[in-house]
């Protein structure tokens, strides 16, 4: 379906638009009017009653089953956990290491999927980094060629932040699957952005506060059914450990489901949130979404490469390129750039790669606009000029 009928009802349905233009998604992202709205419906309801009320067990269910038709799972290997790091903890502490296992990431992911994976090296793991040609560029042939007899999990994002390189995720899996290897993906860059299925994933953690366009703290953890048994929970509480009438028994039985990796009370009002984010995105169509995204970034690539400015990111003809364009020009500092784009009323962020150079990073959704990338690239080229 085509998102608006009219610049009035993208700006009804997402609200930032009307203040300023936001290509921030790969950071934190504005709510759209639906999440705030059912977020504050709850909050409101929960003024006249428990926070618990009426049907809200049955839309927790009902959030498990959109998230996972979102990534092709099935309900009961959905956890309604944030943020990220919780879910990629948990997988990282769930399994029995052994030392000497071998355990393949990639040192320049995102923090939260780096120290999990470096935390096992106290159990004796040899942790074993990537080292691709070009930043974030993670291809099969060069996991591959990382693993031995001794691999036992390979742990990858599937988009790296800064440079907006998608990896294969069907292939790697496929691959790995074939060599009785173990494939954790942090997919938070791609999750409502790109089609994000875990057919050949055995975990998935994510949160909702980017491309998902929802809150923080709420994200969608998955472990497939088969392993269960292998990862087990290392959160323990009264919900996911059975406990007849709230009565603790002297064995620990965890449910057949993924509330086994839930120990508390969920954050509710973010489930809401992200409920309607998921609602929204299938009924737009993430065929849509995805395509609308690449437009958006390809036409300000093409700008701003006519402006002089460098790209670690992807080209325009590149299949795996992502929503991430991530830029600096040789004779003006991106802090300097950031600056007067915040003057400007436009939000991106500025990123720092290891060898201390820093980067503007533009990360539009599928509500941004192509007016609104030119006028992007027209501010970068006044305070170019200037």
């Amino acid at each position: 379906m085509i998102p608006f009928a009219n610049e009035g009802e993208r700006l009804e349905q997402f609200p930032v638009a009307a203040a300023q233009i936001f290509v921030g998604h790969g950071g934190v992202t504005a709510l759209p009017r639906c999440v705030a709205d059912a977020m504050r419906g709850h909050v409101t309801r929960s003024c006249e009653q428990h926070q618990e009320f009426g049907t809200v067990l049955q839309d927790i269910a009902r959030a498990r089953t959109r998230c996972a038709q979102l990534i092709e799972a099935q309900p009961e290997e959905i956890a309604l956990l944030g943020p990220t790091s919780i879910g990629l903890s948990l997988f990282a502490n769930g399994l029995e290491w052994k030392s000497g296992d071998e355990l393949v990431c990639y040192l320049d992911d995102y923090p939260a999927n780096v120290y999990p994976w470096l935390n096992l090296q106290r159990l004796g793991v040899v942790v074993k980094f990537l080292k691709p040609d070009r930043p974030g560029h993670l291809t099969p042939e060069l996991v591959e060629a990382a693993l031995t007899p001794r691999t036992r999990m390979v742990a990858l994002a599937s988009c790296h932040f800064l440079t907006g390189w998608r990896i294969d995720v069907d292939a790697i899996g496929a691959l790995l699957h074939s060599r009785g290897v173990l494939f954790s993906l942090d997919a938070i860059q791609t999750l409502g952005a790109f089609h994000t299925s875990v057919r050949e994933v055995d975990f998935l953690s994510a949160d909702a506060h980017k491309w998902l366009l929802g809150p923080l703290a709420i994200g969608i953890v998955y472990v497939a059914k088969r392993n269960f048994a292998l990862c087990q929970p290392t959160l323990l509480g009264a919900w996911n450990v059975q406990s007849p009438n709230f009565i603790a028994q002297k064995e620990i039985s965890f449910p057949d489901t993924a509330q086994r990796y839930e120990p508390g009370v969920l954050n509710i009002t973010g489930m809401y949130g992200m409920l309607a984010a998921v609602d929204l995105l299938l009924k737009t169509g993430m065929d849509e979404v995805s395509a609308r995204i690449l437009a958006a970034r390809d036409h300000l690539h093409t700008q701003l490469e006519e402006l002089g400015f460098e790209t670690i990111s992807p080209g325009r003809e590149e299949p795996l390129r992502s929503g991430i364009l991530t830029v600096r020009h040789p004779k003006t500092e991106a802090a300097k750039l950031f600056r007067t784009l915040e003057v400007a009323k436009i939000t991106a962020s500025l990123r720092s790669a290891r060898d201390g150079g820093s980067w503007l990073r533009f990360s539009p959704h599928f509500y941004n606009t192509r007016e609104e990338m030119d006028r992007i690239a027209a501010v970068l080229a006044d305070a170019l000029r200037s």
